[in-house]
Parts: structure tokens; sequence; C-alpha cells
């Protein structure tokens, strides 16, 4: 349980913007890339992704009913409960990072499925990651689309609906710790120094210290999803949402986020949501350094995570405009609530929107809408990161 205040704000993060050495593929070590390399490598994400069996841009819904509710002109959902059958955006981030992982160091912008295969087949290795759900489903889908082995580390509070789907995917479920910090160290020294030993890869979606380019590569494939948000505003005319609503849990995905709208002109307000049970961004902002936090079982599950991303850390730090932490109720409020409104999406999708009526509603709400420069005009993103049946 936080012992913080459940609310922070900075306005000023509007005008931050992300230095060169935070953007993706800008930073390799002892290497300074080209400008064409990273235009390639940003365009590389998009092109695999595309590659991938049944991938197609998920919907972006709009809801007036929520946009009556909370106050605001539009209310956006990006539903990622239909991502390529797996219900949940973190394969987008896996598949990218293993493909980067597999191919040759000079292909970062033209990674093919076809030449990992012939990668593989020639030198097998297993896949090592832990979770406390989707992204380990992730991994294990890619290494069964691969034909290589997983293995997966889940902490004792993953639920055996979530087990029971990472192992469907052929991957070994190992059940490792109480928590999902405890899980990450048993899934890296499995796989032995740096993530890679005896033909094993950790493919891990969290950063420290001298483990940083696979999470970097996972943040750089959730650019997927936020290139095609882009693409479905402007195909309805408009320039993009005035705040950005994204559930939280390492911080890969509000990194991508951040990362994305904290480069050019426009630049909408990002809140953070987190389960009060596990408020690490949260407890980092308010502290202005980054804290680990003992965390608690939480219908949040994917967000049920103590310590912030290393790699996440110094964008967040930087351009995150607000972070709020919000009670179980409120998530099964708002899966209800979507669900009513043709939404499907679990406790951890739905964060996004009890984060948002906890911040534009209720005792407060004018100082809090102010920070984020929420107006009865504003459009809303909110992103629903898993379906119902995600964990």
């Amino acid at each position: 349980m936080i012992t913080t205040p459940a609310w922070f704000c900075r306005p000023s993060a509007r005008s931050w913007r992300v230095p060169a050495a935070q953007l993706p593929e800008t930073q390799l070590p002892e290497t300074q890339i080209a400008e064409t390399q990273i235009a390639e490598a940003r365009a590389g994400a998009p092109a695999f992704h595309a590659e991938l069996p049944g991938y197609r841009p998920t919907e972006l819904t709009e809801l007036p009913a929520l946009a009556e509710e909370l106050g605001v002109g539009r209310v956006f959902v990006k539903d990622e409960s239909t991502r390529m059958g797996l219900g949940a955006f973190k394969v987008l981030g896996a598949s990218w990072a293993i493909a980067r992982l597999l191919a040759d160091p000079g292909d970062a912008g033209r990674v093919s499925l076809g030449e990992l295969r012939r990668a593989v087949a020639a030198h097998p290795v297993e896949l090592v990651t832990a979770t406390d759900g989707n992204h380990g489903r992730a991994v294990a889908w890619m290494a069964r689309l691969l034909g290589l082995e997983a293995r997966v580390f889940v902490p004792h509070v993953v639920a055996e609906r979530a087990r029971a789907a990472i192992a469907a995917e052929g991957a070994t479920v190992i059940v490792s710790g109480d928590a999902y910090d405890e899980a990450v160290e048993q899934a890296a020294a499995y796989a032995g120094p740096q993530g890679t030993g005896a033909g094993r890869l950790l493919v891990q979606d969290t950063a420290w210290a001298g483990y940083e380019n696979v999470p970097r590569w996972i943040v750089e494939g959730y650019g997927t999803l936020l290139a095609e948000v882009d693409g479905q505003f402007a195909e309805r005319e408009l320039p993009g949402p005035d705040l950005v609503s994204v559930p939280v849990g390492v911080g890969s995905l509000a990194q991508a986020v951040v990362t994305h709208y904290r480069q050019g002109k426009r630049a909408p307000a990002v809140l953070a949501v987190e389960p009060e049970t596990a408020a690490g961004v949260l407890a980092s902002l308010h502290a202005a350094a980054r804290q680990s936090v003992p965390t608690a079982g939480t219908v949040m599950a994917g967000l049920n995570c103590g310590t912030p991303s290393s790699l996440a850390w110094p964008v967040l730090s930087g351009g995150l405009d607000a972070a709020i932490a919000v009670a179980d109720q409120l998530a099964i409020e708002a899966v209800a609530d979507l669900g009513r409104l043709g939404v499907r999406s679990g406790p951890s999708g739905a964060a996004s929107l009890a984060g948002v009526r906890a911040a534009l509603t209720g005792p407060g709400a004018g100082t809090r809408r102010s920070g984020l420069g929420v107006t009865t005009s504003s459009v809303v993103l909110l992103l629903s990161t898993e379906g119902t049946g995600g964990k």
C-alpha cells in the first residue's frame, strides 16, 4: 500500500523533450548510429509486426458517454483485447526484442520473420523471461512461432489461468518468488551473465545496470501501437490527443508514450496509472529518485511491479506529467463500464479509465484538471492494454 500521496502532477513536463541519447536506437555501447539507420530502425518494428500471423491495427473506439461523464470533448480507447489473438499489447515489444536479439546486428531496420527462422534453425536457443502474465505469454508465443524452447518464471501471485495460458504456448512455467521483482532475479540468474549463457537468451521488459538493450528494443516495439494511434487520429482529421492515460507496471509502455509525444511540437499531457499496492513510479516521482516499493496482490495483475525500469525512469522523471494510484474497486468498476460500452478490457487495461476518473472528477478535480491542462473541449486517449482474459 502506498505511503506517499496518491497524486503527483508536474505541468512543466509538457515542455520537456527527449534527449538524443534516450531516443530509440541513438545509443549503443561505444557506437554512434547515423540518422538514416535510426529511421530504418523506427520503420523496422512496424514492418516486422506486419509479417506476424494475425497482425492488424487494433481498434480506436470513441466513447461519447465517457466524454460526457468526464466533462471533456471526446474520449477514445485504444483497445488491445484483439492484439494478434493474445489479448494484450505486450507481443509488440517481446516480438521485436526477440527479432533484434536473433538477427544480424547489421540488419536493425530490416528484420524478417523468414530470416529469423533460418537463423534459429542453425543456432537454436532457449528464450527466458519473468512475467506477471501477458509478457511471458508473448515470449512463449514468439518462441513457438520460431520453433524455440521458452522458460517463463512467474511469481506465486500470478493466477493459474495466466500460467496455463503461457504453458499452452509450449513454454516451461516456473513458479518462483512471491513478487514480480523476485521472479525477474530468478530468470536473470538462470539466463546467465548479461542475459546470455549456455544457449539461453533473457527477454525481459525491465532494465537494470548492464541490461538495457533488450528493454530498449521492447520499448521500440511498443512504438507500433503509437504509430497506429497516429494514423487513426489522422483518419478522423484530428491532430491527436490532449491527454493520454497509460497503465503502468515497470513503466516501459509509459516510456514509449512519453518518448513518442515528447519529440515534436504537439505535447499532450501523459498520466500514469498504478495500483495502490504497487505504485513504484508514483513513489519515485515524489522522491525525485527511482524507488522500489513492496507490492501486494491486486486485480491489476499486469501492473503488480514494485520497481520502475532503470531505462524508463530517466524519461518518466523528465517528461511524465502526472501519476495517480487507484484502488482495485475502481479498476473493477472501469472493467464493467467499458464492457457495457462494448470494450473488452481486463483490470490492468481498464486502469486507464479508473485513473482518468480519479483525476478528472471528485473532490479536488479542479486543481487536477488544471494541472493536466484539461478543458471541456479536450480529447482524451485511454490505452486499454489487455482484454478480459489478460492477467
